[in-house]
């Protein structure tokens, strides 16, 4: 039976549907499992073939054991899948070049990455609460393509309160509308005078406020919820075993701000997906890069890019990572999340340092190297990419040495989501699926805050369903 555990330290032995219900453990810490699960090349040579769905059982059935039953686990599986995305592949390859891939997970309702997990995670959380007969209230930060996902999972459920913070002029129009034009009871957009890392600062302020956390019952849908990070790792495994794994590594490069699409990866590989290198793609807001260049993770002022979704100085799920990193030793890990709460940085010493980067590699994109990728691949291949896709698509080629290992760069949201960066790299203003195509007539509902924890706790009271 799979059991997990905090990173600090706190909390250990708890089942899937724990981590699942509480998001963030009660010491600060953020749940991983206390052991990976295996999978050996026989079993990953057996999921050749097989559709994503059933390769979608076969990985989470480790990470949630007996906590929900297999027959509705599979069911639930069935009905995001098979139903919710639009390509039959579910997350199909297009070839850019030669031995080099996109991985296109924008086929969901909401057009990002994140639909991959938050539509199975809205699911799950619907299907326990119902069980237990109770209800929860979610909240969340986004920097732009989490919030729409998780209102789009949540929307309909009847056990669920959510509220989402994104930073107020610091999102794409589509993705602000994509949260912003859902009218239903249970949905409440906060548009935050601050940043995303303010937007992050709040939401885990209020999960460590134990009191207002237990009176409202809260929960997390963002990648601090372990529950994301486990469906995230099945499409990686699905990309691998489609171009020869396990007889074939194969490379990933993965634009990233918040680390936690990445850590998915990493995650895959510990489980035994033969992974030759991991890409760590930033932009200007290169607090990632800047650690494996330096040993520092130090935090700067936060820039405004065409890659917005990644404007982020404070990687929360890069603690998932730490913890292994320090051996799981716990305490040593606690310091160095307090000295970077505390003094906004910390630094690793040159043995773990030699251990990350040679699991990592991490390279910088500015928006003119962004932009010039874009237009660059249009014209050779006739395929658009979105900023974030050419941010990490530009790290792999520069990075990438062995042609004969395919390279991998996930494309983590539609081009449609971006129409002015795209249209003044391509030339081109890519239209919106026919089922978004009205987004722009539709009436947006949400609520200016100032950057101020007891004004957006007071605002979650007032407003969830009792």
């Amino acid at each position: 039976m799979i059991s997990y555990m905090s990173t600090r330290g706190g909390e250990s032995g708890k089942t899937f549907t724990d981590v699942l219900l509480n998001g963030l453990a009660f010491d600060g810490g953020l749940f991983i499992p206390e052991h990976w699960p295996k999978f050996s090349e026989d079993d990953i040579s057996h999921l050749s073939g097989v559709p994503y769905t059933d390769i979608a059982y076969k990985v989470t059935e480790q990470f949630i054991g007996n906590a929900i039953d297999k027959a509705d686990l599979k069911k639930i599986l069935n009905e995001v899948y098979q139903k919710e995305f639009a390509h039959a592949c579910v997350a199909p390859l297009v070839q850019v070049g030669p031995n080099a891939w996109v991985l296109e997970l924008f086929h969901g309702p909401t057009l990002a990455f994140k639909d991959y997990a938050l539509q199975l995670l809205g699911r799950l959380f619907d299907h326990v609460l119902e069980q237990r007969g109770e209800r929860v209230t979610i909240v969340g930060a986004t920097s732009g393509d989490t919030g729409s996902a998780a209102i789009e999972a949540c929307r309909h459920c009847k056990n669920i309160d959510i509220f989402i913070l994104h930073p107020e002029g610091r999102t794409s129009e589509v993705q602000r509308r994509q949260m912003t034009t859902i009218d239903a009871p249970n949905v409440h957009n906060i548009a935050l005078k601050g940043t995303f890392d303010d937007c992050q600062n709040l939401v885990k302020a209020m999960f460590n406020d134990k009191k207002f956390r237990g009176d409202m019952n809260l929960s997390a849908v963002n990648s601090i919820n372990w529950a994301r990070i486990m469906a995230q790792i099945v499409y990686y495994f699905t990309a691998a075993i489609s171009l020869g794994s396990p007889s074939r590594p194969v490379s990933f490069a993965v634009p990233t701000g918040n680390f936690g699409n990445i850590y998915a990866a990493y995650a895959a590989r510990q489980m035994g997906l033969p992974i030759k290198r991991l890409i760590i793609g930033s932009n200007r807001n290169d607090i990632l890069t800047r650690f494996f260049e330096t040993g520092a993770m130090k935090c700067e002022e936060v820039a405004p890019s065409l890659s917005p979704s990644m404007d982020i100085q404070i990687s929360s799920n890069f603690e998932r990572y730490l913890c292994d990193l320090v051996g799981r030793d716990t305490a040593s890990l606690a310091k160095l999340m307090n000295s970077f709460k505390e003094k906004g940085t910390f630094s690793i010493g040159p043995e773990h340092m030699r251990k990350a980067r040679s699991e990592f590699d991490a390279r910088r994109c500015t928006d003119e190297q962004t932009q010039a990728l874009m237009t660059a691949c249009y014209k050779e291949t006739g395929y658009i990419l979105d900023p974030h896709t050419a941010v990490g698509l530009f790290a792999g080629m520069q990075v990438r040495e062995d042609p004969s290992v395919p390279l991998v760069s996930l494309a983590c949201a539609h081009p449609a989501k971006f129409p002015d960066a795209v249209e003044k790299a391509v030339g081109i203003r890519p239209e919106l699926p026919p089922h978004l195509s009205d987004l722009y007539d539709r009436t947006e509902l949400f609520t200016v805050l100032d950057n101020d924890l007891t004004r957006v706790q007071d605002f979650v009271r007032s407003n969830v369903i009792s």
